[in-house]
């Protein structure tokens, strides 16, 4: 449970969601963390409060990610509060669904900006300090990356993106001692998902989804937490420039619109297609 001890790590859109549990794991194994948020401080300083209350080192650092100046200045900030760095979890991210006809060059700029340029410019800005300490990048992606789904074409780019920096990026700094790797979530529902749809059971509908998902049931954001823990750990030295799928079998299974539970003899027959 001290795997983390005395190292500094900064994670990214960690006042909701993914990335408070992503701060909480790192803290609870002995690191001192660095809370970002862009615009309401209100889950921040909950996520430091917590964090400080179980005996840890945190604060909390505000920067617009739609604008490359503030993230240069918030980890110019967070590094000197931390006093270097081992660990960045570049976790910040926004989601959109629209129709492809129907999508804005301005809603377009606006994920890339958050989704793809700041976690390239705030790695940029970072890599003296994690050249120093020898320390690991970890690029959250999404299923999205890998799978498609309707009216998701903008943020699945920007998820695919991700997984491409991850890769090509471990390469140039694999010489320099920083491991770079991802990690891309599948289904992980958190309260915001649920903002949109008032009156619905929560909880219900968890359980519901998660019987469409190969484990039987959805993730949680700790389950992500302990994951980014274990990719920043010594255990997983040996991988870089992949990007881990956790995700409860989702992207594993080849899904025809049929009941996957049920063996396929009872579903179509026996019997065998040529040229298939």
């Amino acid at each position: 449970m001290q795997c983390m001890k005395d190292k500094r790590v900064l994670v990214t859109g960690s006042g909701t969601g993914l990335g408070r549990a992503i701060a909480l794991a790192f803290a609870q194994r002995g690191a001192a963390v660095a809370v970002h948020y862009s615009q309401s401080s209100t889950g921040a300083d909950a996520t430091v409060k917590e964090i400080v209350a179980a005996g840890g080192k945190a604060a909390a650092f505000q920067a617009n990610f739609q604008e490359v100046a503030p993230l240069q200045a918030m980890a110019r900030e967070a590094t000197a509060f931390l006093g270097g760095l081992d660990v960045l979890v570049n976790s910040a991210g926004i989601t959109m669904n629209r129709p492809f006809a129907q999508t804005t060059v301005e809603q377009f700029d606006t994920l890339y900006a958050v989704n793809v340029r700041a976690p390239y410019f705030l790695s940029q800005a970072l890599v003296p300090a994690l050249e120093q300490s020898k320390g690991v990048i970890i690029n959250i992606s999404s299923i999205h990356a890998f799978r498609a789904f309707i009216e998701h074409t903008v943020y699945a780019g920007t998820r695919g993106a991700i997984v491409t920096f991850t890769r090509n990026l471990a390469m140039e700094l694999a010489p320099r001692g920083i491991r770079v790797v991802g990690l891309a979530p599948g289904a992980v529902p958190v309260p915001s998902h649920f903002k949109s749809m008032p009156g619905v059971d929560m909880e219900q509908a968890i359980r519901e989804f998660g019987k469409g998902i190969p484990c039987g049931f959805a993730g949680t954001p700790p389950d992500i937490g302990n994951i980014a823990v274990f990719l920043a750990s010594e255990g997983a030295r040996y991988i870089v420039g992949q990007t881990l799928i956790a995700d409860g079998g989702t992207t594993s299974l080849m899904h025809f619109g049929e009941d996957f539970k049920q063996p396929m003899t009872a579903q179509f027959g026996q019997g065998y297609v040529s040229g298939v």
